[in-house]
């Protein structure tokens, strides 16, 4: 979930809280558009100056809520190539819990580096993108994997792309780096889960562990969709769902989770 600091969300985090609660969780962490140098796509996160300022807007959620929703510090982090060492002094300036590690190709700035007019090498370079940020070591988990079906407007061949994408997977498979199931995808335009039933069949068959966010903009969507994301998981085999605490994972088996939702 995010904050308006990445300027194209609202709500604060206790109203994502209260969203959660109702819910049946016991807990969020936020985890908004981390900063980035030299203005990079400034347009769609904060900026480095403003990062003391969201690391504040947490603790304060944190405090007022203590005893009822326990509301922690995450970040969600893109992976730019040659930015790995600024990177990594940012993931270590606070305690996170959680940090995803995402490659946006919407971005101009990323769109205007790699799109050559190609669009199954666009996505090819994609998903070897998301290999390289799991091989840097610097994510705990690969936020909505195939985000790139939704750019461009082009046809979505998921069998053209499939080599690239168990390719990817094997080498994402050797670092240990989970995998995210976004609920958000139901809003884009192919309207499924990101990633798919089949890539997620593909995951589940290197063992890669899977945690669910709802990438929420708006406090309404805290959790959304996550009975269903359980039950779309359990339908392709997975027995557990990840979660992390101090940036160590830790796996909740599906029909426990299941079990403490409560549908809105």
């Amino acid at each position: 979930m995010h904050t308006p600091l990445c300027k194209h969300a609202s709500g604060l985090p206790g109203e994502y809280a209260a969203v959660a609660e109702r819910r049946g969780l016991k807990g969020i962490i936020v985890t908004c558009h981390g900063p980035l140098p030299g203005g990079y796509s400034l347009d769609v996160r904060m900026s480095p100056d403003q990062f003391p300022a969201y690391l504040d807007l947490i603790q304060k959620a944190a405090d007022e809520w203590a005893g009822r929703q326990e509301i922690l510090i995450g970040l969600e982090s893109d992976y730019v190539p040659g930015m790995e060492e600024w990177i990594e002094k940012l993931h270590t300036s606070a305690a996170f819990h959680h940090v995803l590690g995402s490659v946006h190709p919407q971005i101009r700035e990323y769109r205007r580096r790699f799109f050559t007019g190609n669009t199954l090498a666009y996505q090819r370079t994609y998903f070897s993108h998301l290999a390289d940020a799991a091989e840097t070591g610097l994510f705990d988990t690969l936020s909505h994997p195939d985000l790139i079906k939704n750019e461009l407007n082009a046809p979505w061949d998921l069998d053209a792309i499939l080599p690239d994408i168990r390719r990817a997977l094997d080498r994402i498979a050797a670092t240990g780096c989970a995998m995210e199931l976004n609920t958000s995808g139901v809003l884009k335009r192919i309207p499924e889960m990101n990633p798919g039933p089949e890539i997620l069949a593909e995951i589940l068959a290197r063992g890669i562990p899977v945690v669910i966010g709802a990438d929420a903009h708006i406090p309404k969507r805290a959790g959304d969709r996550y009975i269903e994301a359980l039950e779309i998981l359990a339908a392709v085999g997975f027995k557990s769902v990840s979660g992390f605490r101090e940036r160590q994972r830790f796996d909740i088996p599906i029909p426990a989770a299941l079990a403490s939702l409560q549908p809105l």
